[in-house]
C-alpha cells in the first residue's frame, strides 16, 4: 500500500499534464477556426431547439384541443357517430396492441437472425452477400405507401391469399420496420469488441457458442434499441395499413385471423377527416392516448434493456 501512493501521483501528475498540453495545443487554434467552430455548434443546438420548439407546440395544440374528450370512454367505448360524447378507441386500440405484438414476435428473430448472419457468417467478397445488404439499406428509405401496395398484392390477395385480416396488416408492417431491425443490430453486433469473440474462440468455443454467448448479450442495448425504433414507426403507420384491411370504422373487438379490424392511426385519421368539431376534439384526444401506448411500451422496453444490459 505504502508503494502504491506514489505510483498514483506520479499517474495523476502525467494526465494533468497531457492534459494541460492538450488544452494548450487547442488554445493555440487559429481565431478563424474557433469562431466558426463555435458558430457551427450554435447552428446545432438552434436546430435541436427549432425541432424541440415544434414538438412541443403540436403535443400542446392536441392536448389542448383533446383535453375536453379525455376519459376512460377513451379505453372502453367503440367509436361512434351518434353519441360522439362516449364514443372511443376500443377496438383500435386493440387492433393496435395486436399487430405490435404480432409485429414484436416477427421482427425480433428475423431481423437479429439476418445481422447475425451478415456480420457474423457471412462472406463480404460473395455477391450476394453484398446483394443482400444494398437491398437491406435501400428498403429502409421505401415509403410506406408501397410496403402497403406490396403487402395488398403480395399477402392479402397475392401468393399468400390471407384476405383482409388482422394478420396481413402486422405482416405488412413488419415487413415496413424490418430494414430497421437488421441494421440497427448489425450495428450493436459490429460495436462488440474483436477481443470478445478472439478470446473466447481462443478458449475452444466454436464460433456459435460465441456468438450466442458472448456477442449478442453484448450487443443487447443496441438490438433493443432498433427495436423500439421500429416498434414506435409501427405503431404510428396508417397508410400501408389502409391497403390492406384496417377499416375505418370497426365497433367490433378486433379477431387476428378472421374479420375486419382497425387501428389507432387509422381510428385518429378517421376522425380527423370528418368536419364536426367533436370529431375534432376525438382525433386530438386520440394522438394524446397513442402517445401514452407508445411512451407504455418504449418505457417497458428500456427497462428490459436496462435490466439485461452486460457491461465489460
Amino acid at each position: 500500500m505504502e508503494s502504491a501512493t506514489p505510483s498514483s501521483e506520479r499517474a495523476r501528475l502525467a494526465v494533468a499534464g497531457a492534459r494541460a498540453n492538450v488544452e494548450a495545443a487547442l488554445g493555440r487554434q487559429p481565431r478563424g477556426d474557433v469562431i466558426r467552430t463555435n458558430v457551427f455548434a450554435g447552428l446545432l443546438l438552434a436546430a435541436i431547439l427549432v425541432a424541440l420548439a415544434g414538438l412541443v407546440a403540436l403535443l400542446a395544440q392536441a392536448l389542448v384541443e383533446g383535453a375536453p374528450a379525455l376519459s376512460p370512454s377513451l379505453l372502453t367505448e367503440p367509436p361512434s357517430t351518434i353519441d360522439t360524447a362516449n364514443a372511443g378507441f376500443r377496438p383500435a386500440l386493440i387492433g393496435s396492441v395486436m399487430m405490435i405484438a404480432f409485429v414484436f414476435v416477427l421482427i425480433v428473430p428475423l431481423g437479429v437472425g439476418a445481422a447475425v448472419y451478415l456480420e457474423e457468417y457471412a462472406d463480404g467478397t460473395r455477391w450476394w452477400n453484398r446483394l443482400i445488404e444494398v437491398n437491406i439499406q435501400n428498403l429502409a428509405a421505401v415509403p410506406s405507401i408501397i410496403y402497403g401496395i406490396l403487402g395488398l398484392g403480395f399477402i392479402v390477395r397475392g401468393p399468400l391469399g390471407i384476405g383482409f385480416i388482422l394478420l396481413a396488416g402486422s405482416i405488412t408492417l413488419a415487413l415496413l420496420v424490418l430494414p430497421i431491425v437488421i441494421i440497427a443490430s448489425r450495428e450493436a453486433i459490429r460495436a462488440v469488441p474483436p477481443s470478445i469473440r478472439e478470446g473466447s474462440m481462443a478458449l475452444g468455443a466454436t464460433r456459435w457458442q460465441t456468438t450466442r454467448r458472448q456477442v449478442l448479450p453484448a450487443a443487447i442495448p443496441g438490438i433493443a434499441t432498433g427495436v423500439i425504433l421500429a416498434i414506435s414507426r409501427a405503431l404510428g403507420e396508417a397508410a400501408p395499413l389502409l391497403l390492406v384491411g384496417a377499416t375505418v370504422f370497426v365497433t367490433f373487438n378486433p379477431e387476428p385471423f378472421s374479420g375486419n379490424y382497425s387501428a389507432l392511426p387509422v381510428q385518429i385519421f378517421q376522425y380527423a377527416t370528418r368536419p364536426q368539431e367533436d370529431f375534432q376534439t376525438l382525433a386530438a384526444a386520440g394522438i394524446i392516448l397513442m402517445l401514452a401506448v407508445l411512451l407504455a411500451m418504449n418505457s417497458f422496453a428500456i427497462w428490459l434493456r436496462n435490466r439485461y444490459e452486460q457491461k465489460w
